[in-house]
This record gives structure tokens, C-alpha cells and sequence, in this order.
């Protein structure tokens, strides 16, 4: 599971996102709603987690989602059943 924060610092243009604890940005997009849909969609590919999305220039939480699991492709299905 990985937790993703959602966060603009101050004087950024754009939003970033980032893993928990990583060094830095897995992507920085123009808007917050992008970056809370990229957030998610990397949470759900890495066996789900928390998205959390703070308020601009480098502010408080402002929200907090869970994240199911996404649909691996890499899973194996039983083929005999």
C-alpha cells in the first residue's frame, strides 16, 4: 500500500505528486484536481492507500481518500476453475 500527498508549494505554479516519505515529486501538473486524480490512480496501481490533499502554498490537509486496490494485470487467475 502507498499513501500520496497532493501539495503546491509556495510559489509553484503547478501541484505535485508524491509518495509518502519520497524525494520528490512523481509528477507536478497544472491543477489540483489532476494532481488528486494522478494521486489516486498511482495509490489504486500500487495496492491502494491514502490520497491527501492539502490546502496551496504548502498548507494543512485539507482532505484525505482511501484508495482501493486497483485491477493488476499482472494477476493470475485460475484457469481451472
Amino acid at each position: 500500500m502507498s499513501n500520496y500527498h497532493v501539495t503546491q508549494k509556495k510559489g509553484q505554479n503547478g501541484w505535485n505528486v508524491q509518495k509518502e516519505n519520497g524525494q520528490k515529486a512523481s509528477a507536478i501538473v497544472p491543477t489540483q484536481k489532476e494532481a488528486e486524480k494522478l494521486a489516486k490512480q498511482y495509490s489504486a496501481n500500487s495496492g491502494g492507500g491514502e490520497v491527501r490533499i492539502h490546502r496551496p502554498n504548502a498548507g494543512p490537509i485539507r482532505d484525505s481518500d482511501t484508495v482501493k486496490p486497483g485491477n493488476d494485470p499482472r494477476s493470475s487467475k485460475d484457469s481451472k476453475n
